[in-house]
């Protein structure tokens, strides 16, 4: 009996040194940190005034100056359902909506959804 409780207190001595020595060894912790961006993304409609190759300019306004985006392989094209469109939709004078991010000093297209035009036929 003596004996099973000898083996016992040993072996708890040993798992609490176990436990006990990283800390007191000055072992370092390894802290992961993470970061969190924000990123806000707003939109503007207007009418296209000219698209290069990456690029797309907008008027929103008659009177106000047009405001260019750029669009990187990311941006995506589609009608007012959400539906894909290829980028050829987008045409001077197109009605769109720019879904942007301020990136620096770029603004950043991430979405450009194409609108339907409409056309009145005169009456006679």
């Amino acid at each position: 009996m003596k004996k099973n409780a000898l083996l016992t207190l040993c072996g708890l001595t040993l798992l609490s040194l176990a436990l006990y020595a990283p800390s007191a060894l000055g072992e370092e912790v390894i802290k992961k940190e993470t970061t969190t961006t924000t990123t806000t993304t707003t939109n503007s409609s207007g009418t296209v005034s000219s698209v290069g190759p990456d690029m797309i300019v907008i008027r929103t306004t008659p009177s106000a100056s047009p405001i260019t985006y750029q669009f990187s392989e990311t941006t995506t094209y589609v009608d007012e359902a959400g539906n894909p469109v290829e980028i050829e939709t987008v045409t001077a004078g197109a009605p769109v909506t720019v879904y942007f991010s301020k990136q620096g000093d770029k603004m950043m297209a991430t979405k450009v959804v194409v609108k339907q035009t409409t056309t009145t036929e005169p009456r006679g």
